[in-house]
């Protein structure tokens, strides 16, 4: 099954050269085809320009002959002598001394049938329109007509007034004419009718020769354009098909692998964010072998020290004493509370963390985490200073906006030195809550502050492993701030130390 379907799967440059060709060969056919009709069209006018230059002498004889009869009477009678006066061989006299001389009985040709009208008009007229000739009144004529037989056909006589004299009756009025002049003055007009289409063999010869110039000038065009869009193809996917390449091999966990991204084009920032995948993914995954490596190292020490105490008591170095069971309460409770706070991250990374929240007084929240810790306080040596009791409503979950405050303080006192002071201030404004955690020192290098909410970061000189923690109080406050919408910073202190700086919205009550 997948075989034969697999040998039928065209690449995408061979889909995109495919879609050039038949593009390019459209657009030719499209041109041909107008060119060949632009081309008859403006051929015809052509003949139609040539035909009507040839007819300027048979104006100048008919505006002779309407001097000579005063009117234009002698044709309205004898409507098939207008051939004779386009017709400069049938029109000359030949040496008689009177022009109502009898021709020579050889010299007439039989009268042509009745005028028909230009192809593509109206059917001729009637037969009562064409009255019969009079040969009394004929001029004479010399030999058979020389000029294109459809030429008679197309024309029509009007006189001064418009009217017409003789002709084709379904000649419009718009068409191509000239003026039959005398003395300076109009007498009548001459309209040629339109040729629908190339009736002499010289003329269509030379049509077919420009169509077949032009096909072949297409097909040069389109051989050229062939080998163009095949280069034109494989040229533009190239970029892709090393994105393909370097997506394979970062899915084969190469991170290192990076493609051009110097074009300035859409494929150009393709490769652009390729590259920045590629580096993230590079990041996350030394990322994750030093979170790996901070967790053994950070479970290593307390189950080293309970290892130790127990062996000690096995020994009979280390007396079951109150004092050694509540050493080892004490490293079990550290223990549980990494393994706790590494519980809360992995469902805050899952969106798993459960809040329930609600409209509540974040003021008084504040008051009651921090008056549970004076005490604690008070014992490391540090004083505590508590916000003044004002109203403030948001909108979350009590529980971990409790554990929210009890982690920024635990923090503090952690990392205070004795005799220290940790200050509470909180405001409300433009439409937000703002919490505030200032200690004493130590505080925190500049460089270090941005790092701070990263799991398992500590500052080694100003927050060691001998105050306790596992540098994962900052980071649980941050996934708690995030999930309430709001955004937490931390900057140096003015008492000296760190400042924590919590941002939340106001409820739709609490906002003034």
């Amino acid at each position: 099954m997948s075989g034969p379907r697999s040998k039928l799967r065209l690449r995408l440059w061979q889909r995109l050269f495919i879609a050039f060709a038949l593009l390019s060969g459209a657009v030719l056919l499209g041109f041909l085809a107008w060119q060949q009709h632009a081309f008859r069209g403006a051929f015809l006018d052509y003949l139609d320009a040539v035909a009507l230059r040839r007819l300027s002498p048979s104006a100048e004889r008919l505006a002779t002959a309407y001097a000579e009869h005063g009117d234009w009477q002698f044709l309205r009678s004898a409507p098939r002598r207008l051939g004779d006066y386009v017709e400069l061989d049938r029109w000359r006299p030949r040496g008689r001394p009177d022009a109502d001389a009898a021709p020579p009985p050889g010299d007439v040709p039989p009268p042509p049938a009745d005028l028909p009208p230009p192809p593509g008009d109206m059917p001729p007229p009637p037969p009562g329109d064409m009255p019969p000739p009079d040969d009394a009144a004929r001029e004479p004529r010399r030999g058979p007509p020389r000029g294109p037989p459809d030429l008679v056909q197309r024309l029509l006589l009007v006189d001064a007034q418009g009217e017409r004299v003789v002709g084709n009756p379904h000649v419009s009025a718009d068409a191509p004419s000239i003026a039959v002049m005398l003395d300076g003055h109009e007498v009548g007009r001459l309209r040629l009718g339109r040729q629908p289409e190339l009736g002499d063999a010289i003329d269509s010869a030379f049509a077919r020769a420009q169509a077949r110039d032009a096909l072949i000038a297409g097909l040069a065009i389109l051989a050229l354009a062939l080998p163009l869009a095949f280069a034109l193809a494989r040229r533009l996917l190239a970029p892709v098909r090393a994105l393909a390449q370097a997506t394979r091999a970062l899915a084969d966990g190469d991170y290192a692998r990076r493609v051009d991204a110097s074009r300035s084009d859409e494929l150009g920032e393709l490769a652009g964010d390729f590259n920045h995948l590629a580096l993230t993914l590079d990041r996350n995954r030394e990322a994750r072998r030093a979170w790996g490596a901070d967790i053994a190292h950070e479970l290593r020490t307390p189950l080293s020290v309970l290892r130790g105490e127990v062996q000690a008591l096995q020994d009979g170095v280390r007396l079951p004493t109150p004092a050694a069971f509540d050493s080892l309460q004490a490293e079990c409770e550290r223990l549980g509370g990494l393994v706790e706070d590494l519980y809360q991250l992995a469902l805050a990374d899952a969106g798993a963390l459960e809040y329930r929240f609600e409209p509540l007084d974040f003021a008084e929240l504040v008051q009651q985490a921090a008056a549970m810790q004076v005490a604690g306080c008070a014992d490391d040596g540090l004083a505590l200073e508590l916000p003044a009791a004002s109203r403030i409503v948001v909108r979350g979950d009590a529980r971990r906006l409790a554990q929210l405050v009890d982690n920024l303080l635990a923090n503090a006192r952690r990392h205070t030195e004795s005799p220290g002071r940790i200050r509470l201030a909180l405001s409300a404004r433009d439409g937000s809550v703002r919490l505030v955690v200032d200690d004493t020192p130590p505080g925190v290098p500049a460089q270090a502050l941005p790092k701070l909410f990263d799991r398992l970061y500590r500052v080694d000189a100003a927050r060691s492993r001998a105050h306790g923690g596992a540098g994962l109080g900052l980071a649980i406050c941050r996934a708690i701030v995030d999930a309430h919408e709001g955004r937490i910073d931390a900057q140096p202190s003015p008492l000296g130390g760190l400042r924590i700086v919590v941002e939340l919205p106001l409820a739709a009550e609490g906002r003034t």
